[in-house]
């Protein structure tokens, strides 16, 4: 993992275990159980970021005898724990809202206001320092601390507009505030679930080997087109391994070339790709034979 990712995690790392000590320590004291609640969710946040910090150190191992492919796949895995952590997290906010709904209110207090917006303002910087170092090493783990981080942010918001709800209610004396911290939690634990789902079907889609994108299939069909003596793509399958792409092709050649020239445009055709395309981490090309009379010894597969 490349240090820059290193030191994102563990600023991330870092920020959850005081956040989470932050929160739960205000919000007991002053009586805030939305903010206990984010609190809780943050203290997942330190389970995740650990996950994210070991699977993405061990993708980054080298591939050996028992793991030919490397263990890039230990990033998706991570983003899995991650997505399942969020869902939990949602899950335990919707039941400790729903019960809020049901029991006398504690007096809002300013305080507690002060540590939602403070968690709000930091989780968002988290947020962009995440996101762009992460897509900049395309570093799935540390994007799904990113994502974590957002979820964040909109609980924190969640509890910033209950709290402050209360507070204006309590100091214009107008009804039915009261339930605006318990609202806004049941909300935005619909988003956290939402961003949750959609993490932990992307790192299925990864585990499952599903192929890469429609438009990265068509430039890598265009790529292989631009070199010499490819007379047709015949089929592309590609997967991704963590934050590389593995890629295999079989591409039609003149019948009439010797072994040489065969493997001189196999050799090309993986050059190309991996110059045009970084995240491309290994190319297995097999060739068939082309008769210049369109005769087909192999249908195409990309019809």
């Amino acid at each position: 993992m490349a240090s820059k990712s290193i030191m994102a995690v563990w600023v991330s790392l870092v920020s959850n275990v005081l956040l989470t000590l932050l929160k739960i320590i205000v919000g007991l004291l002053f009586g805030s159980k939305v903010l206990v609640a984010d609190g809780i969710h943050n203290a997942g946040d330190v389970v995740a970021t650990i996950a994210a910090l070991t699977s993405a150190m061990v993708s980054r191992k080298p591939a050996d005898e028992d793991h030919p492919y490397g263990h890039g796949k230990a990033e998706a895995i991570a983003s899995g724990i991650v997505a399942i952590i969020l869902v939990m997290a949602a899950l335990l906010m919707v039941y400790k809202s729903i019960e809020s709904l049901f029991v006398p209110p504690a007096e809002a207090s300013w305080i507690a206001l002060a540590a939602a917006l403070v968690s709000l303002i930091w989780k968002q910087i988290l947020y962009m320092y995440c996101i762009r170092i992460g897509k900049a090493e395309n570093s799935r783990s540390l994007i799904a601390t990113a994502y974590d981080h957002i979820a964040d942010v909109y609980a924190s918001a969640a509890a910033s507009i209950g709290i402050g709800i209360s507070l204006l209610g309590e100091a214009y004396h107008i009804p039915y505030t009261e339930y605006g911290d318990p609202v806004a939690g049941i909300i935005v634990s619909y988003l956290v679930i939402r961003l949750g789902y959609k993490m932990g079907q992307e790192s299925i889609d990864i585990l499952m080997d599903k192929n890469i994108t429609n438009e990265q299939l068509a430039m890598l069909s265009s790529i292989i087109y631009s070199v010499p003596n490819v007379k047709r793509v015949d089929s592309i399958r590609a997967r991704e391994l963590g934050n590389a792409i593995i890629v295999d092709v079989k591409v039609s050649v003149p019948n009439h070339l010797t072994v040489q020239e065969g493997h001189d445009v196999s050799r090309e055709v993986k050059k190309t790709i991996m110059e045009r395309m970084k995240q491309v981490a290994d190319v297995m090309v097999h060739l068939n034979p082309w008769y210049d009379d369109g005769q087909e010894a192999v249908p195409s597969r990309l019809k």
